[in-house]
């Protein structure tokens, strides 16, 4: 289908360490790819540069060909780029559907209280919570989850813009087995109905089951691209965990 996201060159660092080195890569259209690498590889600070949560010191990112280095988080999440984070954003003192509805792109801050509340936004919220299967909390503090849960509500919260390519930070890390499941079963859905995945997950079973392709990235540096069966056989990804670890 031709590149949705590609990457250029994206360099970041932090006084004197670069977490970032010369980073260059693509991700192409209705493909599930993750991001591997031992900690302190630059996976995490790769998705922030994406996405401008942090500014890159040089290199570019473009979305369907379209320059997106220097816009604002809001501004990606109405051209199709939803991401999740390694630390749920819940907010403890709000409902789920509070939640749902305060970061879609319609409605921003605008009637996320009382009866302002749009009556679509909503029904599509209820559908979202029911889809990744914790509805029945739909008017209960988010505070009251378990940490699967919250993972649970921000993936969900994250398709309220519809989204064309959904990045997820770790989205199996503290998530009991039966929700991961459930998270993994409506990837594969959300996939086979057109939409994009980008995956940083240290979970390599999943990993491998799950991605179409793999980046490896070690030392701030893309190591390797490719399949899971080329990413497996491929020395110089064992060496790199093994160095690091």
């Amino acid at each position: 289908m031709g590149a949705m996201l590609e990457a250029r060159g994206l360099n970041k660092g932090f006084g004197g360490i670069q977490a970032v080195n010369d980073a260059s890569f693509e991700i192409e259209e209705g493909t599930i790819t993750s991001l591997i690498g031992p900690n302190g590889a630059g996976k995490t600070t790769t998705f922030n540069l994406i996405n401008n949560v942090i500014r890159a010191d040089s290199g570019s990112v473009k979305f369907n060909g379209r320059e997106i280095t220097r816009k604002m988080p809001h501004k990606l999440t109405r051209l199709g780029i939803g991401r999740t984070f390694q630390v749920t954003r819940a907010l403890d003192d709000m409902t789920l559907i509070e939640n749902m509805v305060v970061g879609s792109s319609a409605q921003n801050l605008r009637g996320t209280f009382g009866s302002r509340m749009l009556d679509s936004e909503t029904e599509r919220a209820l559908d979202l919570l029911e889809f990744v299967g914790i509805e029945k909390y739909a008017y209960s503090k988010a505070e009251l989850l378990s940490y699967g849960q919250r993972k649970l509500l921000e993936f969900s919260a994250v398709l309220m813009s519809n989204p064309r390519l959904v990045m997820l930070d770790e989205p199996a890390g503290g998530v009991n087995p039966a929700l991961l499941e459930r998270m993994v079963d409506r990837i594969r859905r959300l996939n086979e109905q057109g939409i994009t995945f980008f995956i940083v997950e240290h979970n390599m079973d999943l990993v491998m089951d799950l991605s179409d392709s793999v980046i490896v990235m070690a030392h701030g540096e893309v190591l390797t691209h490719g399949t899971p069966e080329e990413v497996q056989s491929d020395g110089r990804v064992l060496d790199a965990y093994l160095g690091m670890a």
